[in-house]
């Protein structure tokens, strides 16, 4: 599956300061359209009544390339705290099941080949990397950026300065 290689549309609102913080989850599949529609449906639900000891988040979902669900929280405004972050991890796993897939998937990788994003399990991701097709200046995808900022920069790092270079 390919997609256009742009930063996910969350990153671009103004009303979350630079240092949200962010988590990235990524599907054992891509969803299909109709899955995409559903799941944003819930996240925004979700995203509107997350709440960290009685206080409302501000907060964002999206899904991201058929592919990835990042949800953002501003935490100038309220931190979210681990009961709250347990909230969107039993809210995922629960939307996981509903939908019939895993979005907890860390074995997932992906890679921009020809200007579009391209993505394999970690076996196929080291073939590529041993055939030369991914090397040192591919551009992969940073699921571990932290904060809105991060992610706006560093969505795409080169495999050679990212973390996957340590798992192939």
């Amino acid at each position: 599956m390919t997609k256009s290689t742009t930063t996910p549309t969350l990153t671009h609102d103004p009303a979350f300061a630079p240092q949200s913080r962010v988590w990235i989850y990524t599907a054992a599949r891509p969803l299909t359209d109709v899955e995409v529609i559903t799941a944003q449906t819930a996240l925004d639900a979700f995203s509107r009544q997350w709440t960290a000891h009685n206080q409302a988040l501000q907060a964002k979902a999206e899904v991201f390339h058929n592919q990835y669900v990042i949800l953002m929280v501003d935490e100038t405004r309220a931190d979210a705290s681990g009961c709250s972050i347990d909230k969107s991890v039993h809210f995922l796993e629960h939307l996981g099941q509903q939908l019939g897939v895993d979005l907890f998937e860390r074995m997932r990788f992906a890679w921009v080949e020809n200007e579009t994003l391209h993505f394999a399990g970690r076996t196929e991701f080291a073939a590529r990397v041993a055939e030369g097709r991914i090397n040192r200046d591919t551009l992969v995808v940073n699921t571990l950026a932290q904060t809105k900022e991060e992610l706006e920069q560093h969505w795409l790092l080169p495999f050679g300065a990212s973390w996957h270079r340590r798992l192939v």
